[in-house]
């Protein structure tokens, strides 16, 4: 009997719910996500797999959130887009739905999908994804397998320090993240909206410049139209984000030399535009030597790696897969 599996992706915006079997992962569904607390969200969630369970059947289920995950208990150590910190979700969804049930790192998830290709058959043994939204967010894949680190928490690549300038004795609290310096900072979608901004300001008489004028308010989105209609302002302020992502490729480079390192969210609609001055910037970084076979594109899953990546997920619970780097857990 075929695997059936359930895959969720909780983003800030949306809940997307879809079936996979065989290989074949079937259209989401969608819904806008709950944000009156953890209950309702957590009560949306439940509606939402009960519905994909009586119309798809299934043997487990994956959930992937935009949140800093305890893997080995499924529970939600640190969430900042979706009203679910410190909710040990794991437990709480196989209560309801009484398959098991995993959970992880929205952008792990993605990574995941990444590294499989067609029929969902692993494509790619290490990769690393870099999603580019309204922050950055990061997925490790080594041998097949979702790097975790210690505590399940690991991926947090937006956070990496690619400008910081060092302050003797400035404490670094919960509040002040994303760092100044900063990949999350420096390259996100809110990075590139000031980057629009100000080249609206500086050039009146740009697309975006005009945009201004006309009253609108100018975005990262309005940068990339203009940049891809062939306006030079635009394409500078991209070329401007593009440098600073490829700071970060690097440093992923000279830390996993992976196969891939893909870049997926909102911003990579940008293409070429973003991509070829991140592999120059990159370039200048990497040390020689090193990734010599890396690989530096587009992710190919598009919208659905997040929903994908957690079926996948559920498909490792079904497998038995033991997850050596779990918490609490020791190698050897």
């Amino acid at each position: 009997m075929s695997e059936r599996l359930i895959g969720v992706d909780v983003g800030g915006t949306k809940v997307s719910v879809a079936a996979l079997r065989d290989g074949e992962l079937t259209e989401p569904t969608l819904h806008p996500t709950e944000h009156a607390g953890a209950d309702q969200l957590i009560e949306q969630l439940t509606v939402a797999v009960q519905d994909a369970l009586r119309t798809h059947g299934g043997d487990a289920v994956g959930i992937g959130i935009p949140s800093v995950i305890e893997f080995s208990t499924g529970r939600v150590r640190s969430s900042v887009n979706v009203p679910l910190q410190d909710v040990a979700l794991r437990s709480v969804m196989q209560e309801r739905v009484d398959v098991p049930v995993l959970v992880d790192n929205d952008a792990t998830c993605a990574a995941l999908a990444e590294a499989h290709g067609g029929g969902a058959e692993l494509e790619v043994a290490n990769l690393v994804m870099l999603t580019l939204g309204t922050g950055v967010g990061g997925g490790i894949v080594i041998g097949g397998r979702i790097y975790r680190g210690s505590t399940g928490a690991a991926g947090e690549l937006g956070h990496t320090l690619i400008g910081a300038a060092l302050q003797d004795g400035a404490p670094a609290h919960a509040e002040h993240f994303p760092q100044p310096g900063s990949l999350e900072r420096l390259a996100a979608g809110r990075a590139l909206d000031e980057l629009a901004e100000s080249s609206a300001t500086q050039h009146p008489e740009s697309a975006l410049g005009r945009l201004r004028a006309q009253g609108k308010p100018v975005a990262g989105p309005d940068c990339v139209s203009a940049a891809q209609a062939g306006d030079e302002h635009a394409c500078a302020a991209l070329a401007t984000l593009g440098g600073r992502l490829g700071v970060g490729i690097a440093n992923v480079i000279n830390t996993f030399d992976p196969d891939v390192v893909a870049i997926g969210g909102g911003v990579s609609a940008a293409g070429e535009l973003l991509l070829d001055p991140a592999r120059k910037a990159a370039a200048r970084f990497v040390l020689p030597g090193v990734g010599a076979r890396t690989e530096i594109r587009l992710a190919r899953s598009g919208p659905k790696a997040g929903v994908l990546g957690a079926a996948l997920l559920a498909r490792e619970e079904l497998a038995g897969v033991r997850h050596p780097l779990a918490a609490g857990e020791l190698a050897g």
